[in-house]
């Protein structure tokens, strides 16, 4: 019979610290500027941050990010059903990061062009793909700064885990 694996390892905990603290930060952009939908802040930071402290793929998750909103911004002024603007946005992101090998993010690109085409509204306002497209980069940029801060302040304990595990 095999012990259970410890799964509160440092590195976990760290990750749990990340993630609470970007909830905390772009909770207060939410309840600060009710007027924005820094909610979506709220869903791309816990999207971004990852448990792997890369650099490297926190940026890449930012880069699909971007990619989300780019194709988002490009096809929602296009005059058909929201269910066709959102198929074709998702064929249009997948066909993208996979041309620019962004596959292993594609799941956050995937939800920024669904977050930036979603529209509850009966009328069509150019400003609402503007602002979400923004509260989603600002919930990446946390995410990132989060992910930067803690590399920089834990760069030993990546090392001590490596050997614990051995």
């Amino acid at each position: 019979m095999t012990s259970p694996k410890n799964h509160f390892t440092p590195a976990n905990l760290i990750y749990a610290v990340k993630c609470v603290i970007g909830v905390i930060i772009c909770f207060i952009l939410y309840t600060s500027f009710p007027q924005y939908p820094f909610n979506w802040a709220l869903v791309s930071v816990v999207l971004a941050l990852s448990p792997d402290n890369s650099n490297s793929q926190a940026i890449g998750r930012m880069v699909a990010n971007l990619l989300g909103c780019g194709v988002g911004l490009c096809i929602y002024p296009i005059h058909l059903p929201g269910v066709v603007l959102l198929c074709l946005g998702v064929i249009l992101v997948i066909g993208m990061a996979f041309s620019l090998k962004l596959t292993a993010n594609l799941r956050s690109a995937l939800s920024a062009i669904v977050i930036v085409m979603l529209q509850e509204e009966k009328v069509k306002h150019w400003y609402v793909p503007m602002e979400r497209v923004l509260c989603v980069i600002t919930g990446c940029v946390v995410a990132l700064l989060l992910t930067l801060l803690f590399n920089l302040l834990f760069k030993g304990l990546k090392q001590d885990d490596e050997l614990l595990n051995t």
